[in-house]
């Protein structure tokens, strides 16, 4: 392969990784592996009279803890540059997961499960204000949070408003939530089921206090009225669950367990985190909101459990977090198809899940690596010479024609010699019926030693040639030691001249090599900047 081709070939393979991990990732989910799940649904409950799939359902697309990257994350100065790059790189990948892969779903509304920022409760004002500002331009929202032709579901998350330690001590902190993502315990209605949130940060706290009273009178005036249509609680933090309890297939870490933290101020103790929410209130929420589904999110994976209520069995999923930078390698959001017209027996298809996955960002960037490692191996240690590679190519196919040739002739050449050592003899029966029978010839059996003295094919060297041929032999290396032009070149060459030679080679190589990663990043480099700010705004 000549040096040229090398490069040329190189170039090709890192333009379709780049355009692969920066553009064709983010498309996989829509085309591939993912869809809404009512589509699968062949009921004909869920069928038009014409026996097509009716579009009786709202698409609602679920986000999970996107947690935004800040000072608090990585503990890197403010406004410093390795703190502005992992923002960068953490907010692009977001933002093409979002347009590339959710959006191209068409739902009719998104709900987000928590946990927008990542330090919420200790940022200042200018801080929570520039993180909510890039928290709008990853998912496209205008000033007011909303879109203009989908709505959208926010619930709190501690990450956003802290647990009850913070509340006593930052009230500011609910209060500039409020102001731009609304109330945090609510109920809204999607087709034909209504949606409890539930500010679970303040469910288990004192109920003498304001924001934990606040919770439980929702709660209460949610259990007087049942109303007619299915229900689904939405939480940021999961309902309890037993220690290792496992959370199916789609999960890729150990389960958590619970564990609550308190903070004593005075003679107040005040819970500064919790895993999971308290038995008592799981069971409390259970019997009360009766919910056929229950949405949550804070723990960064995937968890599919069901829970036993009064009423029966009630499935949560707790959605994974949608950020590659929040500790989970297999990032997903979840599509969720809600039923929009009343069918008496159709309860089991009013809620249908789909967990979809995200590009891997973490494998992409790995593999970015062993690509540059493997390129300049490559350039280091590939052997060149002047045979371009389609004359390569082209020898290869026409050396395994000739092995395949030669296959097929010796098999052909195997049957007629089989054939060769059988006669036929013609054999009539009783009824006058001819048959032919195969029978063995008769060959003379030919002594070996005749045979090899008279074919030409099978050539042995006699004893007296072999004296010749030694002292023809002897007589060439005679001549060429007088004549100095039959010695071994190794033993010839001084020591300094095979170093400077080692030397020339070496420095040749690696100029080589310099010149086509040159080559190659003039080609990429700017490719990849290209595909890393286009969809950037």
């Amino acid at each position: 392969m000549k040096q040229q081709e090398l490069t040329l070939l190189l170039c090709l393979i890192w333009i379709l990784t780049l355009l692969y991990g920066e553009m064709f990732a983010y498309r996989v989910p829509p085309f591939f592996t993912c869809s809404w799940p009512h589509l699968h649904r062949t009921s004909s409950k869920v069928q038009t009279d014409s026996g097509s799939k009716q579009s009786d359902y709202v698409k609602v697309a679920v986000i999970a803890d996107p947690q935004l990257m800040d000072r608090t994350s990585l503990h890197f100065p403010p406004k410093s540059r390795p703190l502005e790059i992992a923002e960068f790189y953490t907010d692009l990948n977001m933002r093409r997961s979002f347009f590339a892969s959710v959006m191209p779903f068409k739902p009719d509304a998104i709900l987000f499960l928590g946990d927008y920022f990542d330090g919420g409760p200790y940022l200042s004002d200018e801080e929570w204000q520039d993180s909510y500002r890039r928290f709008r331009n990853i998912f496209g929202l205008n000033e007011q949070g909303q879109y203009n032709d989908m709505k959208v579901f926010y619930i709190p998350g501690n990450h956003d408003i802290g647990y009850e330690s913070h509340h006593s001590t930052k009230p500011q902190v609910i209060q500039r939530y409020e102001e731009k993502f609304g109330v945090r315990n609510y109920r809204f209605t999607v087709g034909k089921v209504d949606f409890i949130v539930v500010d679970s940060q303040t469910l288990d706290g004192n109920r003498q206090r304001h924001l934990t009273s606040q919770t439980w009178e929702f709660l209460k005036n949610m259990s007087v009225d049942d109303g007619v249509h299915p229900r689904v609680l939405v939480m940021h933090i999961p309902l309890y669950r037993e220690d290792n309890t496992s959370c199916g297939p789609d999960r890729s870490s150990s389960p958590i367990n619970q564990r609550i933290h308190h903070t004593v101020s005075g003679s107040t103790g005040y819970i500064s985190y919790q895993n999971y929410v308290t038995e008592d209130s799981t069971e409390y929420l259970l019997d009360t909101i009766k919910p056929k589904l229950i949405l949550s999110g804070h723990d960064h994976d995937q968890c599919s459990i069901t829970h036993q209520s009064k009423f029966g069995p009630v499935k949560e999923q707790t959605l994974g977090t949608i950020s590659w930078q929040q500790g989970n390698l297999y990032p997903s959001f979840m599509l969720l198809s809600v039923i929009n017209e009343t069918h008496s027996n159709a309860t089991e298809e009013s809620l249908l899940t789909q967990l979809c996955y995200l590009p891997w960002q973490t494998h992409i960037y790995i593999w970015y690596a062993v690509l540059y490692v493997l390129t300049i191996l490559a350039l280091l240690l590939w052997p060149t010479n002047s045979t371009s590679l389609w004359h390569q190519c082209r020898s290869i196919a026409s050396n395994c024609k000739e092995i395949l040739s030669g296959i097929l002739s010796r098999t052909e050449a195997k049957e007629k010699d089989e054939d060769a050592n059988y006669e036929y003899e013609m054999i009539w029966d009783v009824g006058g019926t001819m048959h032919l029978v195969k029978k063995p010839r008769n060959t003379p059996i030919v002594n070996s030693s005749e045979q090899s003295g008279g074919e030409w094919g099978n050539a042995v060297m006699r004893p007296t040639a072999r004296k010749n041929a030694a002292q023809e032999a002897d007589l060439s290396v005679n001549v060429g030691m007088i004549s100095g032009t039959a010695v071994d070149p190794l033993t010839r060459i001084h020591p300094s001249r095979t170093g400077k030679s080692r030397m020339k080679f070496v420095f040749q190589r690696l100029l080589r090599t310099i010149r086509a990663m040159t080559v190659i990043a003039v080609v990429n480099v700017p490719l990849y900047m290209m595909l890393l700010f286009k969809d950037w705004d």
